[in-house]
């Protein structure tokens, strides 16, 4: 049962965390505004992909998951 027990602890502390990014993302200065984000607007058609917003995130995240198992 401990496996278990730590994975819905993982699990709840995700749910925290994006909880948290949703309440407060927008108030996260430069998050979403990267250089490497790309923005493309046209007459009738806009594209905004966040590259290095998402670069970001997966290494904060990955750092987080590194920590958590050691």
């Amino acid at each position: 049962m401990a496996p278990m027990g730590k994975l819905f602890i993982v699990i709840g502390a995700v749910f925290i965390i994006v909880g948290l990014l949703l309440i407060f993302g927008g108030k996260i200065p430069y998050i979403g505004r990267l250089p490497g984000d790309f923005r493309l607007e046209r007459e009738n058609f806009s594209l905004y992909f966040p590259f290095a917003s998402c670069l970001l995130v997966s290494l904060l995240a990955s750092l987080l998951f590194w920590l958590f198992r050691r």
